[in-house]
């Protein structure tokens, strides 16, 4: 059973490559039989974009101080806004602190991120 589900991922797999170098192969030859210039095939070099390292940089660093700001702010919320009693005496509608630290972290590292998107394309632009 297994070798059969293996061979159906790796099969699938090789299927689709082989599609796409054949089909790109003769969409090519059909270009160059109607005489188009060969040089559109060439990958030129791209324009100056931003080196890679400048780029996971800027991100990791915007992720480390998303997450920071995201437990000050869940540490703030949990404070001001969660029940830090025993459980058995715990209020129907007590929030857990938990909820807090979760849902600031992600949300301040995920705006992190989008900032980490916009500078990089401002930096892919200079």
């Amino acid at each position: 059973m297994e070798v059969a589900v293996l061979a159906v991922i790796f099969g699938s797999i090789f299927g689709i490559f082989y599609l796409y170098f054949s089909t790109r192969n003769k969409e090519r030859l059909a270009l160059i039989e109607k005489g188009a210039d060969a040089s559109i095939f060439m990958s030129s070099k791209k324009r100056n974009a931003a080196p890679f390292w400048k780029v996971l940089i800027l991100n990791l660093g915007l992720l480390a101080m998303g997450i920071g700001v995201g437990i000050l702010l869940g540490t703030l919320l949990s404070y001001n806004f969660g029940y830090n009693g025993s459980w058995q005496n715990r209020p129907e509608n007590a929030i857990d602190s938990g909820v807090f630290y979760a849902a600031s972290i992600f949300l301040c590292a995920g705006g992190a991120l989008l900032i980490g998107f916009k500078q990089t394309k401002k930096l892919d632009r200079e």
